[in-house]
């Protein structure tokens, strides 16, 4: 009796692992098939090398650069024929801003998609460049993030062309870096109330945060728990979808269509704020107003050694995979709501 309890016991646990693996790794979900759209490489790469060269840097510190930064980034969404706005972001008696382009109709519940375009800086290091400013203390911010701000100018460009039966809005935040990082001075917290504040539904919010770092090399994948590398690749050859526990649902339909747009793997994972990173971007601020987000991501410190750091440079991004990346957000701008298929 005592042993027949003991196996009673052994399986029962071995259903609460399986369980737990189902709700936070998604394993087994069926792609949502769609055409992928042409994404231009060389146009992704091409405002990388624009905004982390010639508009470097784009740190708070650097209010002109991070000026320069807004207005090509409106510019660009002006081009692509959508409805174009800004929103003031004051802080400490300074005025930055968030570029917003609208697709769509204006009225019905809102897909919002954005990317942070300010970069870090270490305005405590010291630095004898006379400017005050160097690559060993404001990094150029390639992958951080100007490969989300790249993929949120292709998308609109994309979804100039090809407008959505529902309404998107894309969004370029200011502020996601130090010191305002995780805080209500967050240009995405401004954005986030003000959606609140209008009464305005949103079906979901997706956060581009860093998207072209990609690596064949086997133990390039790095993870925060151990034993999490039994659950993924420990190679960093793909792209990861982010939520929190209670948007199992959602989640779950939005990694099936980003794996029906390309061949690039898609993993995901539901998990709490505690394991470290899952918090870590624009997504933040709308889960603190109530509101379904989620984080699409290459996985940053997780798999880049130049995080944060003046190697953080254009050349060392791999644009053939980060156009599939985002092929798969299009798709998801593009595809039916939540309810249908």
């Amino acid at each position: 009796m005592l042993f027949r309890r003991f196996l009673l016991l052994l399986a029962a646990l071995a259903a609460i692992a399986a369980a737990v693996v189902v709700a936070v790794v998604q394993p087994f979900v069926s792609p949502l098939p769609s055409q992928p759209v042409a994404v231009d490489s060389a146009r992704l790469k091409a405002d990388v090398r624009h905004l982390s060269v010639d508009l470097y840097p784009r740190s708070y510190d650097q209010p002109d650069s991070l000026e320069r930064s807004a207005n090509f980034i409106r510019d660009e969404f002006a081009n692509s024929g959508g409805r174009v706005s800004h929103q003031d972001v004051k802080v400490e008696e300074r005025t930055y801003r968030n570029l917003i382009v609208r697709f769509g109709p204006d009225s019905g519940p809102v897909r919002v998609i954005g990317a942070h375009y300010d970069s870090f800086a270490d305005v405590g290091f010291d630095t004898d460049d006379p400017r005050g400013y160097s690559p060993r203390t404001h990094t150029p911010g390639a992958d951080d993030n100007a490969s989300g701000v790249a993929g949120l100018l292709e998308l609109a460009r994309l979804l100039g062309r090809n407008p959505p039966a529902h309404a998107v809005e894309l969004v370029a935040y200011t502020l996601e870096e130090p010191p305002h990082f995780r805080s209500e001075h967050m240009g995405s917290a401004w954005h986030a109330r003000s959606l609140k504040a209008s009464g305005r539904e949103v079906e979901f919010m997706l956060s581009l945060e860093m998207i072209g770092r990609f690596s064949d090399r086997p133990g390039s994948q790095r993870y925060p728990l151990r034993g999490m590398d039994r659950l993924y690749p420990d190679r960093g050859d793909f792209v990861i979808l982010v939520g929190r526990l209670g948007d199992f649902g959602r989640l779950r339909r939005l990694k099936a269509i980003m794996a029906g747009a390309t061949d690039l793997p898609v993993h995901s994972i539901n998990a709490p704020p505690l394991l470290q990173g899952i918090d870590f971007s624009d997504h933040l601020s709308y889960w603190h107003e109530g509101y379904p987000a989620f984080m699409v991501s290459d996985t940053a410190f997780l798999r880049s050694t130049t995080y944060h750091q003046a190697s953080d440079t254009y050349d060392k991004l791999d644009y053939a995979r980060m156009a599939k990346v985002v092929q798969a957000v299009y798709a998801i701008a593009q595809r039916p709501g939540a309810d249908a298929d």
